[in-house]
C-alpha cells in the first residue's frame, strides 16, 4: 500500500540551490548573402558535419539487431543514410510499433535560447511526423538539457529555454515531457603555450520524441521516386517566409552567426501538419517526405535525390526575394513529393487547415537522370550533377572514417 511520507524524513533537509541569473545581451548577427554563389554555398554546406553523410557513424554497428527494426537510417536500394525517424516493431506478428526521432538546434542558442529550445522540439516533431503517428497528442518527449551554469548569461539562458518549452510550447501542443536529464557543467579550461584557455558550450536541448505507430509499413520515406510518372515537390514552410539565416550551416560555414533567429512562430501549425499527413498517408497521396533542418531546403531536397538517384528542377521565386536565404535557411518545415495527378487533392487538404494554407508552395518537379537545377524567377542560379554533389556530401564521412579506421580499408 502507498505510504504518505514527507521527503525530508526520508532524505533529510536538503540544501536549497540558489542561482543568480543575469541576462547578457545576445550578439547581433549580420550576414550579407549578396555575393554568395549557390554552387560555392552548396559545396560548403554539404561538407559541414551536421549536414554531411553520416555513413562513418551508422555503419559501425548492427542496424537490425533483434530483428524488430522496421526503419533504420539507410533508405532505398542504394542504402543512403538520410532517414530522420526510426521505427521498431512491437513483435514478430503484426505491424504495430513505435517511432523515435530527435531534434536539436544548439547553434541558435548563441542568438536566442528560447528559439533554440522551441526549434529543437519542432525538429523532433517534424521528424517523427514521417511515421504513422495518428495525432500529435500521441507523442511524448524526453529532454536532455546541457548548459555551462555559472558562466555569464548561461543560467538565464537555461531558465528562458526551459520556460519556453516546458511552460509554454509543450502545453500549447498538448504533449508532455515525462523524462529527461541534465548536464550543467558544460565548460572546460586548460593551459597551453599561449596561456589560459576556456571553452563554454551554449545552452543545448536535445529532444527525443516517441510515439506508437499503427502500421510500421506506412512510414513516409525521404527518397524521391522516378517510377510514378510526373511529380511535384511541395515545401511546407512553417517559417512563413521569414527565411532567417541565424545559426544556419551556411552562416557557420562562412564563420558568421547569421542574422535573425529561426523560430516556431505559430505552434498551432504542428498539430495541423500531423492531421494533414495522417489524412494524406491514409489516402496514399504522398510519395516521399523529408523535414527541413540542417542545411535548409537545399540539403533536404538533395538528400531525397541522393537516396532515389533522381534529378529535380526547383524554382525559388515563390519563397521570397532572396533565393540564398530561401535555399539555406533552417526554419521549420518539410518537403513532400506528390504525383501530378494528386497535386490538386493534396493542396485542397492543406487549404483546409487555416494555419497551413498560406505556407504550402509548389517549388518544382522531380526528373529522371543526374541533373539538378536551382532557379529563381526563371533565371538559372545553379545547374550541376547530382552525382558530383553526392560525392561532396560523402567526403566528410570518408575523411572521418579514414582517421578512425585503417586508411586502406576506408579507401
Amino acid at each position: 500500500s502507498a505510504v504518505s511520507m514527507p521527503m525530508d524524513v526520508l532524505l533529510g533537509e536538503l540544501p536549497r540551490t540558489r542561482r543568480d541569473a543575469v541576462r547578457v545581451p545576445a550578439p547581433v548577427g549580420t550576414f550579407d548573402t549578396g555575393r554568395i554563389e549557390v554552387g560555392r554555398a552548396l559545396e560548403r554546406v554539404l561538407r559541414v558535419p551536421a549536414v554531411a553523410d553520416k555513413s562513418f557513424l551508422v555503419t559501425i554497428g548492427d542496424r537490425t539487431v533483434g530483428g524488430l527494426v522496421a526503419r533504420d537510417p539507410m533508405v532505398g536500394p542504394w542504402q543512403v543514410p538520410v532517414a530522420d525517424c526510426a521505427v521498431t516493431l512491437s513483435g514478430f506478428h503484426g505491424f504495430t510499433g513505435e517511432a523515435l526521432a530527435m531534434g536539436e538546434r544548439t547553434p541558435l542558442a548563441l542568438l536566442d535560447a528560447r528559439a533554440a529550445a522551441r526549434m529543437a522540439v519542432a525538429e523532433a516533431l517534424t521528424n517523427i511526423a514521417s511515421a504513422d503517428v495518428a495525432s500529435i497528442d500521441r507523442v511524448v518527449l524526453s529532454a536532455n538539457w546541457m548548459a555551462a551554469c555559472g558562466e555569464p548569461g548561461e543560467d538565464a539562458d537555461l531558465f528562458d529555454a526551459v520556460e519556453a518549452v516546458a511552460m509554454e510550447l509543450c502545453p500549447a501542443l498538448g504533449i508532455s515531457i515525462p523524462v529527461g536529464k541534465d548536464s550543467l557543467s558544460m565548460s572546460t579550461t586548460w593551459r597551453d603555450d599561449s596561456g589560459e584557455r576556456k571553452v563554454v558550450s551554449p545552452v543545448s536541448l536535445v529532444v527525443s520524441a516517441f510515439a506508437p505507430v499503427d502500421d510500421a509499413r506506412a512510414s513516409l520515406v525521404p527518397m524521391l521516386r522516378t517510377d510514378i510518372g510526373e511529380s511535384s515537390l511541395l515545401l511546407v514552410d512553417l517559417g512563413y517566409g521569414a527565411n532567417r539565416l541565424g545559426g544556419s550551416a551556411l552562416a557557420l560555414s562562412h564563420e558568421r552567426l547569421g542574422a535573425g533567429t529561426p523560430d516556431l512562430d505559430r505552434p498551432e501549425a504542428l498539430p495541423a501538419l500531423f492531421r494533414v499527413l495522417s489524412h494524406l498517408r491514409r489516402e496514399g497521396l504522398v510519395a516521399a517526405y523529408h523535414d527541413r533542418s540542417d542545411g535548409g531546403l537545399a540539403a533536404c531536397v538533395l538528400e531525397m535525390a541522393f537516396a532515389g538517384r533522381a534529378g529535380f528542377d526547383i524554382e525559388l521565386g515563390p519563397l521570397g526575394p532572396d533565393p540564398i536565404a530561401a535555399l539555406f535557411c533552417e526554419e521549420p518545415g518539410a518537403v513532400l513529393q506528390v504525383r501530378g495527378a494528386d497535386l490538386a487533392a493534396v493542396c485542397a487538404v492543406f487549404r483546409s487547415e487555416p494555419s497551413l494554407a498560406p505556407c504550402v508552395h509548389r517549388i518544382g518537379r522531380v526528373e529522371r537522370g543526374d541533373r539538378v537545377r536551382f532557379a529563381a524567377r526563371g533565371r538559372t542560379l545553379h545547374e550541376t550533377s547530382r552525382t558530383g554533389l553526392h560525392r561532396i556530401w560523402s567526403q566528410t564521412s570518408y575523411r572521418m572514417q579514414r582517421l578512425r579506421d585503417d586508411p586502406g580499408c576506408a579507401d
